[in-house]
Order: structure tokens, then C-alpha cells, then sequence
């Protein structure tokens, strides 16, 4: 009887521990996102996302305000459609900007939004204007190098 007790308890601390497992996992992979902050829903176009995925942050001097909610592709413009998921507690000017950013070199990528300075506010359902694009490291090296290679002499022998 005493050994069935001890069972049934190691049992229950194993099957807790796995759960904790199982939630720190998806919480580290940005697969889960507990939120009890009502939101409000953004849209943005942008030429080239990049990297950029589904629970992505959206931040504002370096604070998450929100999450990305939706990606697609826009057939008719020939670009992204972002939607997002903002936390109803902050409120950003109708003339903000929306940026994709990278943590540090080889990082992840996130959407980065600055405050523009217009009186009224972004509502539920409005369209960022301002974006920029992400910078795609590969782009930034074919350029670098194409441009060497214009600047070297034609007989690519110097004196």
C-alpha cells in the first residue's frame, strides 16, 4: 500500500515535470504566447519580409508591444501583407513607421515601430504606410562584391 502511494506520487511529479518541459519548449520557440492583454489588429505592406515569421515581436524601444499575427502575399500588389497583433495598453500616432529588424548579425528577425508625431492614433483595422523593407545579409554581399568588381581596372592588373 505504501509503495503504490510513492508510485502514484513520483508518477504525478514526472508527468508536472514533463508539462513544465513541454511549456518552456514552446515558449522559447515563440510557438506560444500567453497574452491577457486585449489587442487591436494592424496591417503593413512590405516589398521583402525576409525572415520574418508568425509570433514574431513587434517592439518599440526595445519593449514588446505586440506580435505578429498573419503573414500572406498580396497578389495584387506584389508584396507581404503583415498583420499584427497589438496590445491595446499602447497606442502609436497614425503617421508611425514599422521596420523589419534583425537581433544582432545572424539573429531573428522582428518588426521594430517608431512613434511618428500625428495627433490621432492608429485604430483597430488601419494600414501602417511606412515600412521598410528587411535587409537581407545575402543582397548586402552580392552588392558589396558586384561593386568591387566595377571599381577594379578592366585588365585587373595594377602598377
Amino acid at each position: 500500500m505504501q509503495r503504490s502511494k510513492s508510485d502514484v506520487w513520483v508518477g504525478l511529479l514526472v508527468v508536472l515535470g514533463a508539462i513544465a518541459f513541454l511549456f518552456l519548449a514552446l515558449q522559447s520557440a515563440n510557438l506560444l504566447s500567453l497574452n491577457w492583454h486585449t489587442t487591436y489588429n494592424l496591417s503593413a505592406r512590405f516589398d521583402n519580409i525576409g525572415g520574418l515569421k508568425r509570433q514574431a515581436a513587434v517592439k518599440s524601444a526595445g519593449v514588446v508591444v505586440g506580435r505578429v499575427k498573419d503573414i500572406n502575399f498580396d497578389d495584387s500588389h506584389f508584396q507581404a501583407s503583415v498583420s499584427l497583433a497589438m496590445d491595446s495598453r499602447f497606442q502609436f500616432p497614425k503617421d508611425s513607421s514599422l521596420k523589419i529588424l534583425t537581433s544582432g548579425l545572424l539573429g531573428e528577425q522582428y518588426i521594430g515601430i517608431e512613434a511618428g508625431s500625428d495627433a490621432k492614433n492608429l485604430e483597430a483595422g488601419d494600414t501602417v504606410a511606412s515600412t521598410q523593407s528587411a535587409i537581407v545579409l545575402e543582397n548586402l554581399i552580392s552588392q558589396f562584391l558586384y561593386n568591387k568588381a566595377a571599381d577594379s581596372p578592366a585588365g585587373g592588373a595594377s602598377r
